[in-house]
């Protein structure tokens, strides 16, 4: 069975190694990511397994449910194994059960939000705590600070940022180091490419979200093409491609399902030929 080994190791924050497939727990929650998941039992398998298959790089928010997510990878994995970075987000909140995400950047919000995590998880300190989203209502430099702040008290080890432009990244670094960024990101949607050039440059890790985007793309071209020659899954491709892509990318493919999350580890053990990532590379022109 191909493990996540195969898709190699980065080094986040300079001190946490962690294999560059990872896993998103987001879709181990109810419809609308709200409440808990309808079969409790497999979403814990599906957890359990992600770390049999090597995976060591979990990531999830306190808006996932809400909080039911956090929830979920204590009860499946505490207590956690040595190896195993968890990485979690807060400043967006949740009011009901659709599309509504408000923000809240806040510092008191998020020094509320990361106590919360801190139960939910049942660490002591969260190993990766991401700013979840920009508040325009509040200066970025005080959200920053914020997380800063919770660092420097113990109870974050390193500080990330999410949907944030070169721009906001820079502010984010001249307050605290950064040990990743996660943006949108995927064979079809390459908008944080400059983002993606800057973390390359400075060490930091580039997680994309929506990795598996390239499920939009059109039967019977490039990717079903190159899936075809390889005995693979168009979504197989598109992870492996991201591999490839740039060596700060830290894919993380979510799942509630256990054939679903095999497929996606296998894809690290994908060998895209030059020609094959000239094809993909394309896409995105």
């Amino acid at each position: 069975m191909p493990t996540a080994t195969a898709s190699g190791t980065f080094l986040l924050g300079g001190d946490l190694e962690v294999r560059r497939l990872g896993f998103g727990a987001m879709r181990l929650t109810g419809p609308g990511i709200t409440g808990r998941p309808h079969d409790e039992d497999t979403a814990r398998a599906v957890l359990r397994r992600a770390l049999e298959l090597g995976v060591n790089h979990v990531d999830t928010a306190d808006a996932y449910g809400p909080f039911v997510n956090e929830e979920l990878i204590a009860e499946a994995l505490h207590p956690y194994p040595d190896d195993l970075t968890i990485a979690t987000k807060g400043g967006l909140v949740r009011t009901g059960s659709g599309g509504d995400w408000p923000k809240d950047g806040r510092p008191e919000h998020l020094k509320e939000a990361c106590e919360g995590s801190l139960k939910r998880l049942r660490v002591d300190r969260i190993d990766v705590y991401y700013l979840h989203r920009p508040d325009p209502e509040v200066p970025y430099e005080d959200s920053i600070g914020a997380l800063k702040q919770l660092k420097d008290e113990g109870k974050i080890r390193h500080v990330a940022v999410s949907n944030v432009n070169v721009e906001r990244l820079a502010i984010a670094r001249g307050i605290v180091d950064i040990a990743a960024v996660q943006n949108q990101y995927s064979l079809t949607d390459r908008r944080a490419q400059d983002v993606l050039s800057e973390c390359e440059r400075s060490g930091i890790g580039f997680v994309p979200w929506a990795p598996l985007d390239a499920g939009a793309l059109e039967p019977g071209g490039p990717v079903a093409r190159i899936a075809e020659r390889h005995g693979a899954t168009p979504m197989q491709i598109a992870l492996a491609w991201l591999l490839r892509a740039s060596p700060a990318m830290l894919p993380i493919p979510g799942t509630g399902s256990l054939q679903h999350l095999e497929e996606n580890v296998a894809a690290a053990e994908i060998e895209l030929s030059a020609d094959d990532m000239r094809e993909l590379d394309a896409l995105g022109a």
